[in-house]
């Protein structure tokens, strides 16, 4: 445990506790609430949106993809209860709610824009545009998902359980551009958003252990893992010493190594073992065995039109003849993969999976 840290974060609840009399969040057992504020999870004003004190703001080692898309992200556990670590697994207890803020820079004239995700712990609604918020909240049959939609003002988000479209268009400083921005229904974020593990549970993608070891620097200026993080806040009840896997972004990490990160970020919620694709028989979580589970010299097994005339998953020294990069680079609803989630090509994660397969020895007969 870090020491440093603990007394730090401890001066820091008692201070708030002193001078901020904010209610915790409000656990909706039984309801689904039309409206987001009444989950309690944020405080707003016309300036800003700033999860409450009791919730943690995260950021996982490896972020999703969604059309450029800035995300807050936060986890909140009721009070008196903890998360298990069930080997390298988080277990969350009921009451858990994790959150996802969708939201997209601003210039002066209030155009979108378009950039990579950086890391903010509050909203400056002066230069931001809200979009929507996505909630991951554990009851007691398990997690359900509930996306709310913002409204034209920012001042509220409503349950859209059908989920909904928004046309945006997005600028660089170069060029732009438009497209429809998807927002999931129920079922498409549970699909997407969970993943099945051994252990029978469910657990929110980007919310599991290996993503929460990374270190990330909290308000106080202090940097320290995020278990040890929810370790100082009780929600943990032993340390741990799990090993934060590598980033795609950074470049000190081997090309294979933040390949197969993105990868596993971005695709391997679908293509494991238990996920929706598992009938590609594509393992792209990192735990492959043989090198044609992650699609090397691979045949596609269904992928129909959206192989592009291609051979193989992944031809080693090849990216333009390998269907993953086509995939990839295509925004045909058809042909795309992700499918869901992105309506965008990921121009700096097609430029890595392409680096890597051009780095690949050998070929395919």
């Amino acid at each position: 445990m870090n020491t440093q840290r603990f007394c730090a974060l401890s001066a820091l609840l008692i201070t708030s506790l002193i001078s901020c009399s904010e209610s915790p969040p409000i656990f909706h057992a039984n309801t689904n609430p039309s409206r987001l504020s009444d989950w309690g999870l944020f405080e707003q004003s016309d300036e800003s949106l700033t999860p409450t004190q009791f919730n943690m703001v995260y950021r996982p080692a490896n972020q999703l993809f969604s059309d450029y898309a800035q995300k807050l992200r936060t986890i909140w556990i009721p009070e008196g209860t903890k998360a298990q670590l069930v080997g390298d697994e988080l277990s969350y207890p009921v009451g858990t709610v994790v959150s996802k803020t969708f939201y997209y820079p601003t210039d002066s004239a209030g155009n979108l824009q378009r950039t990579e995700e950086v890391i903010a712990e509050s909203i400056d609604l002066s230069a931001n545009q809200l979009i929507e918020t996505r909630l991951l909240v554990k009851r007691s049959a398990g997690w359900e998902a509930f996306p709310y939609v913002w409204n034209d003002e920012g001042s509220e988000a409503f349950l859209r359980v059908a989920g909904t479209s928004k046309a945006l268009k997005l600028q660089d400083g170069y060029s732009s551009s438009e497209f429809v921005y998807f927002v999931p229904n129920e079922n498409q974020c549970s699909g997407c958003h969970v993943t099945e593990h051994p252990d029978g549970e469910m657990h929110p993608l980007g919310a599991v252990a290996n993503q929460l070891s990374a270190s990330f620097t909290y308000p106080d200026n202090v940097s320290s893992s995020q278990l040890d993080e929810m370790l100082a806040r009780g929600w943990l009840d032993v340390e741990t010493s799990v090993t934060p896997p590598p980033s795609w972004r950074d470049p000190s990490e081997t090309l294979e190594d933040r390949a197969l990160a993105y990868l596993s970020m971005n695709c391997g919620h679908c293509h494991n073992p238990n996920g929706a694709a598992d009938t590609s028989n594509l393992i792209l979580t990192g735990q492959h065995e043989q090198q044609v589970n992650i699609g090397v010299c691979k045949p596609p097994v269904a992928a129909g039109g959206g192989a592009g005339d291609r051979l193989y998953g992944i031809v080693p020294g090849k990216p333009a003849e390998s269907i993953l990069v086509y995939r990839m680079q295509s925004a045909k609803p058809d042909e795309m993969m992700p499918e869901l989630g992105r309506a965008l090509v990921h121009e700096q994660g097609v430029r890595l999976i392409s680096q890597w397969i051009a780095s690949l020895p050998g070929g395919c007969s």
